[in-house]
């Protein structure tokens, strides 16, 4: 058995879970998120605990099993805490700037890259170098970091581009010059 899909998901308080068939919506403080998930697994709700079976030891739905309790866990966590990725921009002359509609980004074009975020996204940027993707949908605000990340992806030989916090660009050594 699954041992993702076999755990129960614990709702918290203030967060809403209704079930119609194979749709699930989850409402909470930062927003309410719909889902429909595959018609074979079993889902079920009681004592604010929500469960998933699967039908049979069939391989493919050993591997539903996990996918569906994964995505209705992170459908409750996105509505009651929220998702956050972080970008930073490294390079000379390289900045952010937070509009209304999304963001401008300044990265060594002859132009300035506008990205309109979606709906239930927030966009903030920090120091003109650090830029903040917040939403409840894992999935979406995850897409718009790593959209935002090939504008510009880091290249091997200065660094300079927009990268994940904390990711580690592999280094390459230059020209060697004529002898």
């Amino acid at each position: 058995m699954s041992r993702i899909g076999k755990k129960p998901i614990e709702v918290p308080q203030g967060v809403a879970v209704d079930l119609q068939g194979s749709t699930v919506a989850v409402k909470g403080p930062r927003g309410e998120l719909r889902r429909t998930l595959h018609p074979e697994m079993k889902l079920a709700l009681a004592d604010g605990q929500f469960t998933v079976e699967r039908p049979s030891e069939d391989k493919r739905h050993k591997a539903l099993h996990g996918l569906t309790r994964t995505l209705v866990q992170n459908m409750v966590e996105g509505v009651s805490k929220g998702f956050v990725k972080t970008l930073e921009i490294q390079g000379v002359g390289y900045k952010a700037e937070a509009k209304p509609y999304g963001v401008n980004l300044i990265v060594g074009y002859s132009h300035p890259v506008k990205y309109e975020a979606p709906k239930g996204i927030k966009i903030s940027v920090e120091n003109n170098t650090t830029v903040k993707i917040e939403g409840a949908d894992k999935e979406v605000v995850g897409q718009v970091a790593a959209e935002l990340r090939s504008v510009r992806p880091p290249e091997p030989y200065k660094g300079k581009g927009i990268r994940y916090q904390g990711e580690q660009v592999r280094r390459k050594a230059g020209k060697t010059g004529a002898k």
